[in-house]
Order: C-alpha cells, then sequence, then structure tokens
C-alpha cells in the first residue's frame, strides 16, 4: 500500500496534467477546481509518505533501474514541494485568466517532475524528472507564446540549465564504467577515478539548476513567466532541486578531496554576489529572482560543509518565504501593472493584508530574529565555522546582503509618500494563500532546532545583530545602486556568449543544412521519382497499353473468323466436321 502512495504521489498529478494540457479549451471550464483538488489530493499523499516512508524499484534498464523512496531527507521536503504547490495554484484560479487549462496542466505536469526528483533513489528516475521539468518549466515561463520575449527568456533558462544537465549523463556514464551502478546512495563507492567524474557531472547539474555561479543569469530572465509560475519556481521547485540533490548526493561529494571545499565556495560566493546584484535591483521580481540565488546558495554552502539538517531547514523555510514574497509580487503585479519599486512605493499600505504577509516574509529573508531564516541560516553557518573560517566570514557578508535588499524591499513597499490609485482589488484568492505561507516563513525555524541545539548562542547573537543592525541602517541612509550589480555582474553577456548564441547559431546552421541538403535532397529524389513516373507511364501508354490493345484487336479477329462457319446449316456442319476428320487423319499420317 505504501508503495501504491509513492506512486499515487507522482503518477495522479502526472496524469490530469496531461489530460488538462491535452484538452486545452475543451476542459478551462474545469481545470481549476480539478487542479485544486488534485494539489489537495497530492499533499495528503505527501504527508502519508513523509510518515510511512515507502520505497519502490523497478526494473529499467540492464544494471539502472528506476527506484523512489521516501528517507529522513525527502520526507521534510515532499510536504513543502506539495503544500507550495496547492497554495500556488490556489493563487493561480484567481490569477491566471487565459488557457486556464494548459496552465494547471502544465503546472501538474511541472509538479509531478518536482516529486519525482525528490523520490528518485537512482539516477534513471532522476534523469526523466529531471528532463521534464526542465522541458515544463520553459513551457511555462514562455506560457504567453505570443509574446516573442517570453518565448526567448523561456529558451534562456532552458538553454543555459539544459547546458549544466549534461553533468548528469556524464555522471550515469562514469558511474557504470567505475563500477558503482546507478543508485545515489552509492555513487561513493566507484572506483577513485571514475569517482571524481561522477561527483564533477553531478555538481555542475545541480548548480546548474539551483541558479549558482556562473549559471546564474537564467533566473533573471525566467521572471518572465507568470507570477505563479515564478512562485513555485524560485520557492520548493526547480531551483530547489539543485540544492536537494546536493544534499542528497553530500556523501559523494565528502569521498573526494575537492567537492565539498568547491560545491561550499560556489554557495557562498554565489550568496554574496548574488545578494549584492539584489541590492541594486529595481525591479521587484528581479530583487527577489537574485535573492533566490543567494538564499540557494547558503543551501548549496550546507552540503558542501556536510550540514545535511540545517541545509535542509534552511530549503524548507525559504520555499515559504520566497512564495509568499513572488504572490504578493504578483498580486501587486495584476493590480497595479507593475514590477518597478518606485511605482510600488506604498502598495503595502493601500492592501495592508498583502503588506502584512509580505512584511512577515521579507523579515524573515533578511534573517530577523526569532523568524525561521534566521534560525535556519545560523544551522549552516555554525557548520561553516567549524569548516574554514573563511567560509563562515563569507556567509556573514551574505546575512547582510540578504538583510539590505529585504530592508529594500520592505521599507520601499511600505513607504507613505505615494498612494496607489485606481487599482484593481486583491481578492481573497490571492490573498490568502499569501497569508498561509508568510506563517510558514514565521515559524518554520523549528525545523533548525537539532541543529540549534549544540550551536554557539554568540552565533545566534550575531546573527540577529547582523540582520536588524543592516535594516536600521537601510531604513535610515538606504542602499548603493551601482549598475554592475543592477546589471547582473554581466553574466547576461556571458550566458549569451558561451551558451545561448552558440546553440541558437548552430541549430541555424543544421536549420540551413536542413533546408539545403536534407530538403533538397528530398526535393531532387521527389523530382528523379515524377521524372521516372512520367518515363513509366509514356511506357506504359505505348507498349504495355499498345500490346493490350493489339492482342485485343487479333482476338476480335479471330472470334468474327470463328463465328463465320457458324451458319445453322446443318449440311455445312457435317463439311466441316469431314474437313477437320480428314486433317487429323492426314496429321496422324505424316507424324506416323
Amino acid at each position: 500500500m505504501s508503495a501504491a502512495v509513492l506512486g499515487l504521489l507522482v503518477l495522479l498529478p502526472a496524469l490530469v496534467g496531461a489530460g488538462l494540457a491535452l484538452c486545452g479549451a475543451a476542459a478551462d471550464r474545469v481545470a481549476r477546481s480539478l487542479s485544486l483538488a488534485t494539489a489537495a489530493v497530492g499533499l495528503g499523499l505527501a504527508v502519508g509518505a513523509a510518515l510511512t516512508r515507502p520505497a519502490v524499484s523497478m526494473p529499467f534498464l540492464p544494471q539502472a533501474g528506476f527506484g523512489l523512496g521516501v528517507d529522513a531527507l525527502s520526507a521534510a521536503v515532499l510536504p513543502t514541494i506539495a503544500a507550495v504547490t496547492l497554495l500556488v495554484l490556489v493563487f493561480a484560479a484567481a490569477d491566471i485568466a487565459r488557457s486556464p487549462a494548459r496552465f494547471h496542466g502544465l503546472m501538474l505536469i511541472f509538479a509531478a517532475a518536482v516529486t519525482l526528483t525528490a523520490t528518485a533513489t537512482t539516477l534513471p528516475a532522476l534523469l526523466v524528472a529531471w528532463e521534464v521539468m526542465g522541458a515544463t518549466s520553459y513551457a511555462l515561463i514562455g506560457f504567453e507564446w505570443q509574446s516573442e520575449e517570453r518565448v526567448g527568456a523561456g529558451a534562456v533558462a532552458f538553454l543555459t540549465t539544459r547546458t549544466a544537465d549534461l553533468g548528469l549523463y556524464l555522471a550515469a556514464g562514469a558511474a557504470l564504467a567505475g563500477g558503482s551502478g546507478l543508485d545515489l546512495s552509492g555513487l561513493a563507492a566507484a572506483s577513485p577515478g571514475w569517482r571524481d567524474v561522477v561527483c564533477a557531472g553531478v555538481v555542475v547539474a545541480a548548480l546548474g539548476k539551483a541558479a549558482q555561479l556562473p549559471f546564474s543569469y537564467w533566473l533573471s530572465r525566467a521572471m518572465e513567466g507568470p507570477s505563479a509560475v515564478s512562485a513555485l519556481l524560485h520557492s520548493a521547485a526547480m531551483v530547489a532541486m539543485g540544492g536537494y540533490l546536493l544534499l542528497r548526493v553530500q556523501p559523494l561529494l565528502a569521498s573526494t578531496r575537492w567537492a565539498d571545499v568547491t560545491v561550499a565556495w560556489a554557495g557562498a560566493l554565489t550568496a554574496v554576489a548574488l545578494g549584492a546584484v539584489a541590492v541594486g535591483q529595481r525591479d521587484l521580481k528581479q530583487l527577489l529572482a537574485a535573492s533566490t540565488s543567494a538564499q540557494l546558495g547558503f543551501v548549496v554552502l550546507a552540503a558542501g560543509v556536510g550540514a545535511v539538517t540545517g541545509g535542509t531547514a534552511q530549503l524548507v523555510a525559504h520555499a515559504a518565504t520566497k512564495a509568499a514574497l513572488f504572490l504578493a509580487a504578483g498580486a501587486w503585479l495584476s493590480a497595479l501593472g507593475t514590477k518597478r519599486l518606485v511605482a510600488l512605493r506604498g502598495a503595502a499600505r493601500r492592501w495592508p493584508l498583502v503588506g502584512v504577509a509580505f512584511g512577515v516574509a521579507a523579515l524573515a529573508l533578511a534573517g530577523a530574529p526569532p523568524l525561521s531564516l534566521w534560525a535556519t541560516k545560523e544551522g549552516v553557518l555554525s557548520a561553516a565555522r567549524e569548516f574554514s573560517a573563511p567560509l563562515y566570514a563569507a556567509g556573514l557578508v551574505a546575512s547582510l546582503l540578504s538583510a539590505a535588499y529585504a530592508g529594500k524591499a520592505l521599507f520601499v513597499l511600505w513607504g507613505d509618500d505615494a498612494r496607489p490609485a485606481g487599482a484593481d482589488r486583491v481578492g481573497a484568492g490571492r490573498t490568502v494563500p499569501i497569508a498561509v505561507l508568510a506563517t510558514g516563513a514565521a515559524t518554520l525555524g523549528v525545523l533548525a532546532l537539532p541543529p540549534l541545539a549544540t550551536a554557539d548562542p554568540v552565533g545566534l547573537a550575531v546573527a540577529a545583530v547582523i540582520a536588524l543592525g543592516t535594516l536600521a541602517a537601510v531604513h535610515r541612509w538606504g542602499v548603493p545602486e551601482p549598475d554592475w550589480a543592477r546589471h547582473w555582474l554581466g553574466l547576461e553577456r556571458a550566458a549569451n556568449a558561451v551558451v545561448v548564441n552558440p546553440v541558437l547559431g548552430l541549430a541555424a546552421a543544421l536549420a540551413r543544412f536542413d533546408d539545403r541538403w536534407v530538403d533538397g535532397g528530398v526535393v531532387a529524389i521527389s523530382g528523379s521519382t515524377l521524372r521516372f513516373a512520367d518515363t513509366a507511364a509514356l511506357a506504359d501508354d505505348r507498349v504495355v497499353d499498345g500490346a493490350v490493345s493489339a492482342l485485343g484487336r487479333g482476338t476480335r479477329a479471330l472470334a468474327a473468323l470463328a463465328r463465320r462457319p457458324q451458319t445453322g446449316q446443318l449440311h455445312q456442319y457435317y463439311t466441316q466436321a469431314v474437313a477437320v476428320l480428314v486433317v487429323a487423319v492426314a496429321v496422324l499420317w505424316l507424324v506416323s
């Protein structure tokens, strides 16, 4: 029964989502209710799976089973994925008016792929989930396909992450060559040389999905998607799964001489660099996008220093916090038609319920005590302090920047020198999910209690002083907005030069090759075939049909000759019989 729960957890949203997406407009009337019902059942199944810890393995390829399972790590993450998905879909039911069946269908398939990622215990299962998750993210970012800009944004995100995804295929091949098999738990058992290749492939794929340096820019382009997509993708779904994978394979990182340090510094540097990018943004969704990379940097740092429990707590608390912030931004975007911070000044005062929820989530993002991310970040930083003093220092800088960009958004939106006018109403369908998620942002720090039980109280106090002091400074003096930060450190040019332009150039070259040689060959063959057919038709008309016509004429002539003796007069028949008899006797005489 527990295995059936695990199967339903993945298959139910996948099948319902596929049905909605395929039916399209014909299912628009029932799409919202069916989507919400499916997500609600999925939440119940996720809680059941977290409690029962099922596992199942199916044959897939030789030496490559398709394994799913729930352990302590996935038991914490699965209900988070399901709960955030349900709340985001509630928001989307009120926010998405165009093509609801297609939208909700894609969202359910996306959620199923994320769930499969969280429960995958073998590389084949992970690869299937990874591919579907990437493909549906492209479709969702470019959901409004009539806009060339949005479709282009989806292409940038897809191509960037897809390039990093190739690392998983490299890892799978190296795992087989190294004799470890394809179970995620056994990758560290590969032979030493191959183990490094396996680890490198997994690290590259995970950093790409988690939008860590140098792959971070795709998150900026992903902001072109609907707000509900941004909320799910940035909180508990695709970006989070990059960090989750590194937590999952932490024994593999620790088994090498380089991977744990490399991953830890990748997370710390991303947290600092993208924190600075977030500080410099003037667009609310861009600020939140950069902060996602920065906050996931703490999860990646946790994987590098071996703080799996602290990293998991950070992942879960960040999911609730970031989903609340993105949905609030989406509510104001729908009401005011803008994402620019200067145009949103005072929006929190106009809609106080959304404003309070946003404020709670923003304070949690800043690391203000006693809210969730204050405790979860310290759970990570305490482990970093034991691992490396420079890493701990980088983490403190990243925490300061977290408070700076969160405070910037908070104080602008609660500013009192503007009053948005002529705005639409923000209804309960948008407000309730934001409020629930903000409650999680406030309270989920309880997940950090196990590592904090042995934490240094001084570290907690330092984190609190940094957060509160930075918030006070931002409120008093504001923050700088340098061009290099506002333009994402030039990562757009790097992404275009290294990934997007080469891939699109190769695609254009292949298209020209297809037009000139493949299509040209097909046209030439078809032309030759038509000419051969014309020749064959001519031969048929002149030779075959002529021979048949001549045979017919000869047969008719013989038939006419054969009818001439048939006069009906008896003496002529006797004469003919005697003539035939004489000829027969003559032939017999000649033969004998």
